[in-house]
């Protein structure tokens, strides 16, 4: 199979569709995402390896409205990569967003299908990023260091002066 164009297209906007569908709380939706029988490991981040689409979207539920839970999923940096049979291997980076404004990155890798109801990711495994201090994102307090608070922009370096000469 050559990964055309369009199958290109479909696969990254299945990728984007996580984010939209989890996000809203559309985890009625999540068969859009993934197979019947995904094996989802999110064991980095402290929830298992869920297998199949009702411990998928059991987990989902869990975590909306959770205290320091996410809010925002954003998927990018998308790298497809053809591996026959109909099946395509992901590489794509995620930025979490918590809901007391602290977040996280995390690589997905996953496999994805191509069924009767179009493409669907059947694993997915997450591998988060480490934060300064060697914690991953789940391990990490979500506070702010003194002196970084958000509407303390004293922290940031003022843009260097432009020279006419």
């Amino acid at each position: 199979m050559t990964l055309g164009a369009e199958e290109r297209l479909a696969i990254n906007e299945l990728l984007a569709l996580h984010g939209h569908l989890v996000d809203n709380g559309e985890t009625d939706r999540l068969d859009e995402l993934v197979t019947e029988d995904v094996v989802y490991d999110a064991s980095a981040l402290g929830h298992g390896e869920l297998r199949g689409l009702a411990a998928f979207r059991d987990m989902a539920r869990s975590r909306a409205g959770a205290k320091n839970g996410p809010v925002g999923h954003h998927v990018t940096n998308i790298v497809l990569t053809e591996a026959g049979d109909g099946r395509v291997h992901a590489r794509s980076k995620g930025i979490g967003i918590a809901a007391d404004g602290g977040c996280g990155t995390v690589t997905f890798e996953d496999e994805i299908v191509r069924g009767e109801r179009g493409w669907r990711v059947s694993r997915r495994r997450i591998v988060p990023h480490g934060v300064p201090g060697g914690e991953t994102y789940a391990a990490r307090q979500h506070t702010d260091p003194p002196g970084t608070h958000r509407a303390d922009r004293s922290h940031i370096p003022s843009s260097p002066e432009v020279s006419s000469t």
